[in-house]
């Protein structure tokens, strides 16, 4: 049986996921009256819901004597962590991009990585069927960018496939009706090489991912390097980190992939990929070889993180009341815990015992695990995200630099190159793709970058759409202006009541709505001025026997502001937090009292003015 590994690489909705479906399918890999949801490979309900791909997953299909190992990596480079670790498995690569919007940042960053690793790529050219699709141009642009990232003459002559993933079609010619995807599966047996087969050495495996099982443990996952292992054999594990011991064990559990069932194997040579129970301590980027002949494989290396934000225990009025667990010994174990698969995560005790700096690729790659971490019932604040800064050569202050696709159509085109000057952006590129859009490229600073989405969507009115990877660290950009307006702040504890709200709602936007409970210090609301502005939203209507035009009005709120953990990361200031519960997601200030706010703001001012 011949074996053949490929990851599949693609910007976020070009139809990777969907692919990979019909790839199943059309295999055999599930039963005629088998009852399939679709995207079967987003298995996580975080990614169901977003339609991205976030944590990378293997499966296998059989394609006449060939086995083709698939692993689905995630799309956006946030996810970079998950990406590195997985090329490490595989010799070769699906390149998917959209028949319409070409290759686009996150694609330029998985690929880069699987470039330098010798993968060889097949494109993929996908939806073809989509209006307006040009597949003749995408192509150009892909060839472009294998140039613009030095890709070998051999990786240059990548062969070409048309595909339509939805309809479940591939063509090798444009001009030839496509009937099914056989011509997908010949190319990857025909371009993509076998893995190195050295099934006569000593057995050499990369733990690239790590799996968690109640009754087997910690498990781990990847491709066996060299020789034969069986159920049974002692195992010695090398860590990747030189201060941890080196452990000696035995193969409890074995197992291979066949489509998207794991499946018990007595014993897997060098290329196939396989799942191993037995080390309780086993982690991403160690090596188990034969005891006999301890060699460690080059660890998986991963790019520094570019953003840090604190997380908290919950200290608010409402701590203990939403959540399960709360404390601090538990936030910490939790947040450590994450550590053993993130790997592209960071975490720091701080000097208060409360608090923790967990720093990441970007804003939805912490995001992600904030949203995990209140689904199973944790409870806690998170500060402003805030970059991290590098020292240059001459000892000058770096700061990461972020490359920023936009497509918006050109009615709107001049508001956002007027938004994103304040911010520091540089255009790098303007062009006109077809269909009324306006493609932008920019480098603008990460900071440049926080509170912009939600911004452009407004002035989009929602028609935008925005992309951004890490570029690069370079030069302090300079002082940045924060959020234009002010926010409303409660100085009551108690229950927002809707007459409270109508006399606000004309001066502001509201993000509350009536019977909510809430507490001092709380932000219920945008001021439609600059400046904070303390109010009272528990204010009730005062009963009288005095009958004017005034207190009959019927009382008409607006619907409240929806806040999403992504936008309120976006939005609040450097003295507010996110208060993050299972149930809800609230704005603070840092300080709650009304007194102590005021007398911080007096002192701050009379220090600056002195200075």
């Amino acid at each position: 049986m011949q074996i053949r590994n490929i990851a599949i690489i693609a910007h976020v909705d070009h139809g990777k996921t969907t692919l990979v479906d019909k790839m199943l399918r059309q295999a055999g890999a599930f039963r005629e009256n088998q009852v399939v949801e679709e995207r079967v490979m987003d298995s996580n309900p975080l990614e169901k819901e977003r339609g991205i791909t976030i944590l990378a997953k293997n499966t296998s299909i059989r394609w006449n004597d060939t086995k083709i190992n698939i692993v689905d990596t995630p799309g956006h480079a946030d996810f970079g962590g998950e990406v590195e670790r997985i090329l490490r498995m595989v010799e070769g690569v699906l390149l998917v991009v959209d028949a319409f919007d070409g290759p686009m940042p996150q694609t330029r960053f998985v690929l880069r990585k699987a470039l330098e690793l010798g993968c060889t790529p097949i494109i993929v050219i996908n939806k073809i069927d989509r209006p307006g699709a040009d597949p003749m141009r995408v192509h150009d642009e892909v060839l472009s960018l294998f140039i613009a990232l030095e890709a070998t003459e051999e990786q240059l002559n990548a062969p070409v496939v048309y595909a339509s993933a939805k309809l479940g079609l591939a063509t090798m010619d444009m001009d030839v009706t496509p009937v099914d995807l056989t011509p997908l599966y010949q190319t990857i047996v025909d371009t993509v090489p076998p893995p190195p087969s050295d099934a006569d050495g000593t057995f050499q495996m990369l733990v690239s991912t790590i799996e968690y099982s109640a009754y087997l443990g910690r498990m781990a996952i990847g491709r066996v390097e060299r020789g034969i292992i069986h159920l049974g054999d002692s195992v010695t594990l090398l860590p990747f980190e030189s201060n941890k011991p080196i452990q000696r064990g035995r193969v409890s559990k074995l197992y291979g992939y066949e489509g998207l069932e794991r499946v018990e194997i007595q014993e897997a040579s060098a290329g196939e990929i396989v799942l191993l129970a037995g080390f309780a301590d086993v982690d991403i980027g160690s090596t188990l070889t034969d005891p006999d002949h301890q060699e460690p494989l080059p660890g998986i290396s991963v790019e520094s993180p570019t953003i840090s934000v604190d997380f908290v225990v919950n200290n608010s009025p409402f701590a203990g009341k939403e959540g399960k667990f709360v404390t601090s010994r538990q936030l910490r174990e939790r947040l450590y815990k994450e550590l053993e698969r993130n790997v592209a995560l960071k975490v720091e005790d701080s000097e208060s015992t409360d608090a923790w700096t967990v720093s990441g690729r970007g804003e939805l790659h912490l995001s992600i695990l904030m949203e995990t971490m209140r689904r199973e019932g944790f409870e806690f604040q998170v500060s402003r995200p805030r970059v991290i800064l590098r020292t240059g050569e001459n000892g000058e202050k770096l700061e990461p630099f972020e490359e920023l696709a936009i497509d918006v159509p050109e009615a709107y085109l001049g508001t956002v190159i007027e938004k994103l000057g304040p911010r520091k952006a540089e255009m790098i590129e303007m062009k006109n793709p077809g269909q009324g859009l306006v493609r932008l490229l920019y480098r603008v600073p990460a900071r440049g970058l926080f509170g912009f989405r939600s911004e452009f969507l407004t002035d989009t009115r929602g028609t935008g759409i925005m992309h951004h990877r890490f570029l690069e660290y370079g030069p302090w950009a300079g002082y940045l202006s924060g959020r234009s307006r002010g926010v409303l702040v409660s100085m009551e504890n108690g229950t927002i009541i809707a007459f409270a709200l109508f006399s606000l709602q004309e001066r502001s936007t509201l993000f509350v709505q009536p019977g909510a409970g809430v507490y001092e210090g709380m932000l219920i609301g945008e001021n439609s001025r600059p400046g904070d502005m303390d109010v009272n939203p528990t204010k009730e209507k005062k009963l009288s026997n005095i009958r004017t035009k005034s207190t009959d009005e019927n009382i008409t709120l607006e619907p409240p502001r929806e806040i999403t953990l992504e936008g309120a990361l976006e939005y609040i200031e450097d003295d507010e937090l996110i208060e993050i519960t299972p149930l809800s997601i609230r704005l603070r200030k840092r300080l709650l009292s009304t007194s102590d706010r005021k007398r911080t703001s007096r002192e701050s001012k009379r220090e600056r003015t002195s200075v």
